[in-house]
C-alpha cells in the first residue's frame, strides 16, 4: 500500500505535492488490494475523498484507472509507467540468460537487483518455486539493510553514505534474527566487503537463506548484486558458502564479462549505485567469514 508517511516533511521549493500524491493513489493499488473503493483510497493516501475522486477520475481519464462506479482498478496502460526505464535497462537483459543457467545448476531462484533509494528492487529473476511467503516479481522491493543483496551494495558505497542510510533506516525487527543495531550491521558490512559476498540468515524472513555477490561494471563498481534464497531447513549456511556461492560467483563473472563487451558501465547502470566503491575488492575465498 502507498505510504503516508511520504507527505510529511518539509520539501524543496520545486517540489509538487499534487504530482507526489498522484502517484501515491496508483501505489495504494497492489496484489493484496487490486480493487479499492473512493473511501479506501482516500484513507490508504490520508487524502480528502474529494481530492481522493479528483485524482482517480484524473487517472480514469488518462487511462490508467478503471471504475465500475463503486470500485476501482490500475489498468494495464500503468506498464507504460515503468517500460522505458526496463526496456533501456540492458543490465537485466545481459544478466537473463545467466540467471537462468544458476537457476538450472543449482535447482534454486536467482535475482538480480539494484538499490533504489534505500531499498533493493529486483530487475530480473529466474523462479526455481517459491519459498518466500510474499511473492517476488520483478519490481519487487526490500529494506537494503536486511538483504543479502542489498548488503553486498550497501558494503561497498562510502562509510558516510552507509551512516546516512542506517541513520534513516527503520531497524525494526523482521525476524526473532534481524540485525536491529546499526554498530552490529556496519560491522556486518565491513565483512561483506572483506569477503566479497553476504549471507542473510532468516533476517528478511523465518525459514529463508540468501547469498548474494555484487555485480561491478568494467569501472568496477557495484551495480547491482544477484543473490540465491533458499530454504533454512534444506539447506545450512555451511552448505550455501559450499554449494552455492562458486556457482554464483561463476555466474556474476559471466555477467560482468558481457557488460564489459556490451560497454553498458555508463548511463543507468551506474546511476542505480551512487557511491560505490571502484575496485574489485579482495579475492572471495568460500567459507570464511562464518555468520552465526
Amino acid at each position: 500500500m502507498a505510504d503516508p508517511a511520504r507527505f510529511g516533511g518539509a520539501r524543496e521549493p520545486h517540489f509538487v505535492r499534487s504530482f507526489e500524491r498522484g502517484l501515491a493513489v496508483i501505489r495504494a493499488f497492489d496484489a493484496e488490494h487490486p480493487a479499492l473503493t473512493l473511501s479506501e483510497v482516500a484513507r490508504t493516501c490520508e487524502l480528502t475523498r474529494a481530492a481522493a475522486r479528483r485524482f482517480l477520475l484524473t487517472l480514469v481519464d488518462l487511462g490508467y484507472v478503471h471504475t465500475d462506479g463503486r470500485l476501482f482498478r490500475l489498468t494495464p496502460r500503468v506498464l507504460e509507467l515503468g517500460y522505458a526505464y526496463l526496456s533501456s535497462f540492458t543490465l537485466a537483459d545481459l544478466a537473463e540468460p545467466h540467471l537462468e543457467r544458476l537457476a538450472a545448476q543449482v535447482g534454486e531462484s536467482s535475482s538480480l537487483c539494484v538499490l533504489d533509494g534505500d531499498d533493493i528492487v529486483y530487475v530480473a529473476r529466474v523462479s526455481a518455486g517459491r519459498i518466500m511467503t510474499a511473492t517476488i516479481t520483478v519490481g519487487t522491493r526490500f529494506p537494503a539493510h536486511v538483504t543479502s543483496v542489498g548488503r553486498v551494495i550497501l558494503a561497498h558505497q562510502a562509510d558516510e553514505e552507509i551512516d546516512a542510510r542506517l541513520a534513516r533506516a527503520d531497524l525494526r525487527p523482521l525476524t526473532r534474527h534481524t540485525l536491529v543495531s546499526a554498530d552490529r550491521i556496519r560491522a556486518e558490512l565491513r565483512r561483506v566487503r572483506r569477503q566479497g559476498y553476504a549471507v542473510v540468515d532468516q533476517e528478511l524472513e523465518e525459514g529463508l537463506r540468501s547469498v548474494a555477490v555484487p555485480v561491478r561494471d568494467r569501472d568496477g563498481e557495484v551495480v547491482a548484486g544477484v543473490n540465491i534464497p533458499v530454504h533454512a531447513g534444506r539447506n545450512s549456511v555451511e552448505s550455501v558458502r559450499r554449494d552455492l556461492l562458486p556457482q554464483l560467483l561463476a555466474a556474476v563473472a559471466r555477467i560482468e564479462a558481457d557488460l564489459c563487451v556490451a560497454g553498458t558501465a555508463t548511463g543507468r547502470t551506474r546511476a542505480v549505485a551512487p557511491g560505490a566503491a571502484t575496485g574489485r575488492g579482495p579475492a572471495v575465498t568460500p567459507g570464511t567469514g562464518t555468520r552465526r
